[in-house]
């Protein structure tokens, strides 16, 4: 499953914003750290906010800030609001004609983005800043003592 520019800054915004709640962080600081348009991510953050996940402060020392509960949030919940997850065009290209071999391959296909769809629903805000600070201190995999 491929995620469209938008849902990806969401995301990001989204894991910035809850690594620390209680700061504002600026759409030009998000914008800066993953190089991308302040513009596109202002429209992001705009949907973030009507979705109730954020909070902006306008002014100096304003921004953005994480209102939304970790423990609770998936990332399915954040990649809906951007995507449309449930429609998939069967039987590979338009006008492509429907054989025995489309229709397993549609089927297999179907399969992968089910799965990724039940991962995206079972991984948390919190899990992954767990794996972001993991991943931050150099480690790829479980910590041994």
């Amino acid at each position: 499953m491929k995620l469209q520019t938008g849902t990806s800054l969401a995301l990001y915004s989204i894991l910035e914003a809850a690594g620390n709640p209680e700061r504002q962080i600026s759409a030009a600081d998000i914008a800066t750290k993953y190089d991308v348009s302040i513009h596109h991510l202002a429209k992001v953050l705009r949907e973030l906010g009507r979705a109730g996940l954020v909070e902006s402060t306008r002014g100096a020392g304003g921004g953005y800030r994480f209102v939304g509960n970790a423990k609770r949030l998936t990332l399915m919940d954040v990649i809906e609001l951007f995507e449309d997850i449930g429609t998939r065009q069967p039987y590979g290209a338009a006008g492509a004609a429907v054989t025995d071999t489309a229709r397993a391959l549609d089927h297999v296909l179907s399969e992968i983005d089910e799965i990724a769809k039940a991962t995206f629903r079972s991984i948390t805000i919190a899990t992954m800043l767990r794996l972001v600070e993991r991943h931050g201190r150099g480690g790829n995999g479980p910590r041994h003592p």
